[in-house]
């Protein structure tokens, strides 16, 4: 599929794409009103008003705002290695203290993982350590931060169409672009919306590699051959070529078969769709919507194979 070019500038190594914004803390001093509101004084008496006006936030809670309590957005695009501990874009993956699978002391690879919505950093970070169990290799995560439900929907349909600013884009993007300028290859995973942000940032790495380093076409694929790519449920539904793709795709998930490449057997869909060049796409059927079946760790991890089994089509 043709590649639509968008006109932004382009970062050199390791700068995000977008800007940074700096965050400063100020703190304010506020006069104490005499008479607070009700339900903002501890072991006050709530009336069915301010009673019902809290069931009602604690309801939309997560839902159309980050949970309440969240803090998850101050890590959106970080780097997460061992212990949940977070890094800034940019860090190199030497300087990042891997999750390391229980089952392997000595591991060889690297695994870069992308989540998807509604996954606060603890969340990841539990996932990371599966990831790294049932790969045997090291894990490190990009971080998408939540904010809840529908602010997540709102972000998916904007890395759809290739619009607006992600930090975990930026961050996956620039990683890739390092490790390939340095002759390193990589490792990638991505679940749901994490599929999409590894599709948004893989083409991204295209666009500088063709318009930064001047790299013919064929060169670019050649370059990005050095990518191993692992998708569980993702939404995109096309891929740049290159890339050594793997996409698991659970029949029952309505994420993938609807939003991503779709499911087994073809529908006039498929015209609009590209897995890549040479991808291996897996399907399977495992539980329904209301039974796990878009869980990273209870269902997609269970039925992925090593990587190069996989890419014999031996699952």
């Amino acid at each position: 599929m043709s590649t639509i070019e968008r006109g932004r500038s382009l970062p050199q190594v390791g700068t995000s794409t977008r800007n940074t914004v700096a965050r400063t803390a100020e703190t304010n001093a506020v006069a104490t009103p005499a008479v607070q509101p009700t339900a903002a004084r501890p072991g006050a008496v709530v009336d069915g008003f301010d009673a019902g006006a809290t069931k009602a936030k604690a309801a939309v809670s997560g839902v159309f705002t980050a949970p309440a309590g969240s803090k998850d957005k101050v890590y959106d695009g970080k780097l997460v290695g061992a212990n949940g501990q977070t890094f800034q874009p940019g860090t190199p993956l030497s300087d990042i203290p891997a999750v390391m699978p229980r089952n392997n002391p000595n591991p060889t690879g690297t695994v870069i993982y992308t989540n998807g919505i509604r996954t606060e950093k603890d969340k990841q970070a539990a996932e990371l350590q599966r990831i790294a169990d049932t790969t045997g290799m090291r894990a490190i995560g990009v971080h998408n931060a939540t904010e809840g439900t529908v602010s997540d929907l709102l972000q998916c349909v904007k890395d759809k169409l290739d619009k607006g600013t992600n930090p975990a884009v930026d961050t996956l993007a620039d990683t890739i672009y390092s490790e390939l300028k340095a002759g390193r290859d990589v490792h990638l995973f991505g679940h749901s919306q994490g599929g999409l942000i590894t599709s948004r940032a893989l083409n991204d790495v295209a666009r500088r590699l063709r318009i930064e380093d001047g790299l013919s076409k064929s060169d670019v694929e050649k370059t990005m051959s050095r990518l191993k790519v692992e998708t569980f449920g993702a939404a995109a539904a096309t891929y740049p070529d290159g890339p050594q793709y793997v996409h698991y795709i659970n029949n029952r998930d309505p994420v993938p078969t609807i939003f991503g490449l779709g499911s087994k057997g073809w529908t006039p869909g498929d015209l609009l769709r590209h897995a890549g060049k040479g991808a291996q796409v897996h399907y399977f059927s495992q539980d329904t919507i209301f039974s796990g079946a878009h869980s990273l760790s209870d269902t997609y991890l269970k039925h992925r194979v090593p990587f190069e089994q996989a890419r014999a089509g031996q699952f």
